[in-house]
């Protein structure tokens, strides 16, 4: 954790922060880089967002991972533009976390693996009926089986992250990928 009043020295140990504090998201499930907004852009060319769970962050490999029923909007859009952006506010460390990520969806047996970590109780968020978004009479009339068909794993390659903290002395880099992971400074 960082106080109002942290200066980050270098390049690199402002992208190591980044890194740890996504990571701590997946660790800890009362730590804000938990539950970031994910944005993607729905078929009326507008962005819409929502909270997700963060699932996996792996800084080496630059990817995060989400999971999701396999006939929820976010993953229709991202069939037709798998290009989305994820956001984190952690308000204790005063910082916040843009990313640019291109995700690829992973079903049926490339999940199986990870459907069985899934705890039994929280296995009712894939298969929703009616399917999530579609129009109910009233606000309970649906249901939640657990359908191990429709578990779907967002695997997000991470192009880009901007690292914006606001204590006393603002301080912003932007980190893109080619080969490797090159940062600057930008102005806050």
């Amino acid at each position: 954790m960082t106080s109002p009043d942290t200066e980050y020295a270098s390049l690199n140990d402002f992208y190591r922060v980044a890194w740890d504090q996504l990571g701590r998201g997946v660790a800890d499930a009362k730590h804000p880089a938990r539950t970031p907004t994910l944005a993607t852009i729905s078929a009326n060319g507008f962005p819409t967002q929502r909270t997700v769970v963060l699932r996996a962050a792996d800084r080496l490999a630059s990817q995060v991972e989400i999971h999701t029923d396999s006939l929820t909007p976010k993953v229709e859009e991202l069939r037709e533009n798998n290009k989305a952006a994820l956001h984190v506010w952690i308000r204790k460390s005063m910082l916040q976390l843009r990313l640019e990520v291109c995700f690829d969806i992973m079903t049926g047996s490339d999940v199986a693996g990870r459907w069985n970590a899934v705890p039994p109780a929280s296995r009712i968020s894939y298969g929703t009926h009616p399917i999530p978004g579609q129009p109910i009479m009233g606000p309970f009339d649906y249901e939640k089986p657990a359908e191990q068909a429709r578990f779907a794993v967002l695997k997000g390659h991470v192009h880009q992250i901007e690292v914006l903290y606001l204590g006393t002395k603002h301080q912003r880099a932007l980190y893109r990928r080619s080969d490797d992971w090159c940062g600057q400074w930008i102005s806050p």
